[in-house]
């Protein structure tokens, strides 16, 4: 699991990156991203929306997952981002890790964050 300090910590946070950041869509997933100078290293956020899955589990499996394919990478983000990941479709949720871990590198690669 991702570190406390670099996890999203309100609502605010997240009203910053929507409004000031840029995306990037995936066929699963969209990245939106914004440079942060307050902060000294990367912030996250998975956000997973009922209307992917009813059940929280299965919403809970995602999140876990999205942040264990960024901590993998978190060695190669150098600057402070606030990074939020919106899932929209549940096969994020069975689909294999190296999969995904190609999906989130290839979002993060076409951002320039890696």
């Amino acid at each position: 699991m991702i570190g406390k300090t670099h996890r999203f910590h309100g609502h605010n946070s997240l009203n910053y990156v929507y409004r000031n950041g840029e995306t990037v869509r995936g066929p699963l997933t969209a990245l939106k991203y914004a440079v942060n100078k307050r902060r000294e290293s990367y912030r996250v956020a998975v956000v997973v929306s009922k209307k992917v899955h009813k059940s929280a589990v299965v919403r809970n499996r995602i999140r876990r997952r999205l942040y264990e394919q960024v901590r993998l990478i978190s060695g190669q983000i150098q600057e402070p981002y606030d990074i939020v990941f919106t899932v929209f479709h549940d096969t994020v949720a069975e689909l294999p890790s190296e999969e995904l871990a190609t999906l989130v590198r290839a979002q993060l690669h076409q951002a320039k964050i890696v």
